[in-house]
């Protein structure tokens, strides 16, 4: 599952942007560890989070998918979504064969590391704590959003997010790792929803903070209605500064790759928009800017391109070694 003499890679996250990185760095020659958020309340997930008392594993399913190298059955298999049946349907069975897993061996992390037997994971996914945390956020005018499924809905910009309990534990295996590290990767994916609810994780911040590595944001290519409405790159590292206390990030990575003019007025009806690259404010913070043409197109929907990221990170990492 992990090589010790290749270089070593984390990277922290949720939803679809972790998902589609990870495909293509697979297959680089890296040790991969991917932290991933459970603050999700939504959904399957979120059903099965409040029905057994276990973290959500939504996100975690699609991580395991994305780094699996299974047959394509097997994987449609474990991505399959039920669309009936009483009870059954909008369940994901990955979700509920982790659920199973979680009960039958008493731990959710343990849970995750057989699955990554079964489903041959190239790398590790380890899950930002093992209990669920509730993510909030306060928003400009004062009022607290409770829910991470509710938070892009408010119609509020937000101030600020965090996280309940107080008391929220890391894995000692997840801090070991990250000081271990040599290079962590910070999205893409939803800023305030799923990179932050991960850096919020008492420790885990903190060792993200002291750690020697490289630190890449990868940055989101369209903002996002209810979380970064109107948002420049600039702005995104700023709430991730916001949030953290101080500085941390070395490199960021964004697009310069022209939108279709027919793929944004689509966009635009979620009040979405390409992320502007602000270059002078980003050399103001001290960042290190790569800028390419990264992104792909699955039918009219924007992702970045999992193989031209990968070869991208993989050669700033060679070129550090």
């Amino acid at each position: 599952m992990t090589n010790p003499t290749q270089p070593k890679i984390v990277i922290i996250g949720g939803g679809t942007g972790l998902s589609v990185l990870l495909r293509g760095l697979k297959y680089q020659p890296v040790d991969i560890t991917a932290i991933v958020t459970v603050a999700d309340d939504g959904g399957s997930s979120g059903r099965l989070r409040d029905e057994m008392d276990i973290p959500p594993p939504g996100d975690i399913r699609n991580v395991l998918a994305a780094l699996s190298d299974v047959e394509p059955l097997i994987e449609d298999l474990f991505q399959h979504r039920f669309a009936g049946g009483n009870g059954l349907s909008g369940h994901s069975l990955g979700n509920l064969i982790l659920a199973a897993m979680t009960t039958i061996t008493g731990d959710f992390v343990h849970a995750i590391g057989e699955m990554s037997k079964v489903l041959n994971v190239r790398g590790k996914v380890l899950p930002a704590s093992n209990r669920s945390v509730i993510l909030h956020a306060e928003m400009e005018d004062g009022t607290v959003i409770t829910g991470e499924s509710k938070i892009p809905y408010s119609g509020k910009k937000i101030k600020r997010v965090f996280l309940t309990p107080d008391h929220i534990e890391p894995l000692n295996e997840t801090l070991t790792t990250i000081r271990e590290a040599d290079m962590i990767i910070i999205g893409p994916g939803s800023l305030f929803t799923s990179i932050l609810p991960n850096l919020l994780v008492p420790k885990i911040g903190e060792e993200v903070l002291r750690a020697k590595a490289k630190k890449i944001y990868i940055c989101n290519v369209m903002t996002q209605a209810g979380e970064t409405l109107n948002f420049t790159a600039s702005d995104h590292v700023k709430a991730l500064y916001d949030h953290m206390g101080e500085s941390f990030i070395d490199t960021i990575l964004v697009n310069d790759e022209e939108i279709p003019e027919h793929i944004q007025e689509k966009y635009a009806e979620e009040l979405a928009q390409p992320v502007f690259y602000d270059t002078e404010k980003l050399s103001a913070l001290g960042l290190k800017i790569i800028n390419d043409k990264i992104i792909s197109y699955e039918g009219n929907v924007i992702r970045h391109d999992t193989n031209k990221v990968a070869s991208l990170l993989y050669d700033i990492l060679v070129q550090d070694k």
